[in-house]
């Protein structure tokens, strides 16, 4: 901690210091998220790694504890106190990024994104909390506990993490098959059901009868004033086939690295991992444009961007260590299937895109 800033604190009042040092954790934020790792070293001992990590982890959540405790309640810790207690937090902060910077890139990327995620959880958290303190709103109820709890559990992750970079990976790409599935099932609902408003009204209590069919008639308000055209249900049909194929490419992706994945395989695990993560985003793109009214130039665009992603994925996948026998594998059949279902969007937005 710069010595002008120490000694600026020393001299102000408890709640001061708190708002100064809750900017300068602020303040370290932007260099955890774009900071270097350290090159490659032979000397990297990951087993004394994660536990330097998890002591540091530890170590910022008792000074957390410590500090919700004693501005919790009156009279507040004096001037020199609460500066020791800035000091400390101040240290363990710095402590705890670290490490994370020492974790070294051969280690692998997505291992560093999680380490990072959650280095950054616990510095915002800490910032987060010095702030409810020093807020003028500040009182010795909830609002401090829950603060104080989400840099503990913040902490309490860290030993979650996983250990390598296969881990890691395997991690991610559930992530990925989780919101690719929630997002395909949302389609087959709102298909199901031929209302593409279906579950989003229903939450609303001043919509609660907008799917009684006499609305129009007794004046009610309503939002149902676009439905799928007989074009429109056509052209969803191979948008949801190549929704439903990404959920099961990125299934089948995360059981090859699963099953055939190399720890020492870094970048290419990271290579799967980082076109994979772009699937999910692409997935929602193209299910929010179904939504009425439908704009077949805006289907029409965002299956190809999936499309792309999808095929990328694919390639990349087939290419690597994970698909061992590339000529047997079911690669060639998904990516036929896929690029069937780009062609018939193509064939039923053809008007769309001559416009």
């Amino acid at each position: 901690m710069a010595s002008s800033a120490a000694a600026v604190r020393f001299l102000a009042p408890p709640l001061e210091q708190l708002r100064l040092l809750a900017a300068e954790l602020r303040s370290l934020l932007p260099g955890v998220r774009v900071g270097e790792a350290q090159e490659r070293t032979e000397h990297f001992n990951r087993e004394l790694f994660w536990r330097r990590l998890n002591e540091a982890a530890v170590q910022v959540s008792g000074e957390a504890t410590i500090l919700t405790t004693l501005f919790s309640r009156l009279p507040l810790p004096s001037p020199q106190e609460t500066q020791r207690i800035c000091e400390h937090i101040y240290v363990a902060i710095k402590e705890i990024i670290a490490i994370y910077y020492s974790l070294p890139k051969d280690q692998g990327i997505t291992l560093r994104k999680l380490v990072r995620n959650a280095t950054l959880d616990i510095v915002d958290g800490m910032a987060q909390l010095l702030e409810v303190l020093t807020s003028p709103s500040h009182s010795t109820e909830n609002s401090d506990l829950i603060s104080c709890n989400s840099v503990s559990v913040a902490c309490q992750q860290v030993p979650e993490i996983p250990k390598d970079n296969k881990a890691a990976a395997l991690l991610m790409l559930t992530k990925s098959v989780e919101l690719v599935k929630d997002a395909h099932e949302e389609m087959e609902q709102a298909v199901e059901e031929c209302d593409p408003y279906y579950g989003l009204l229903n939450d609303s209590e001043d919509n609660s009868d907008s799917h009684n069919d006499e609305d129009g008639v007794l004046g009610l308000p309503s939002n149902r004033d676009s439905y799928w055209s007989q074009e429109d249900q056509e052209l969803i049909t191979p948008c949801l086939a190549l929704v439903r194929a990404s959920r099961a490419s990125l299934k089948k992706i995360r059981a090859l690295v699963a099953e055939n994945g190399k720890k020492e395989q870094v970048s290419q695990l990271d290579d799967i991992v980082d076109i994979s993560d772009e699937i999910s985003p692409s997935v929602d793109d193209l299910v929010l444009s179904i939504y009425p009214p439908v704009c077949h130039l805006t289907v029409r665009v965002s299956s190809a961007k999936l499309v792309s992603v999808l095929i990328k994925a694919l390639e990349i996948t087939k290419t690597s260590h994970v698909t061992p026998q590339p000529e047997d594998s079911w690669i060639p059949l998904l990516m036929s299937a896929v690029d069937h279902c780009m062609s018939r969007v193509k064939e039923l937005t053809q008007h769309a895109a001559a416009l």
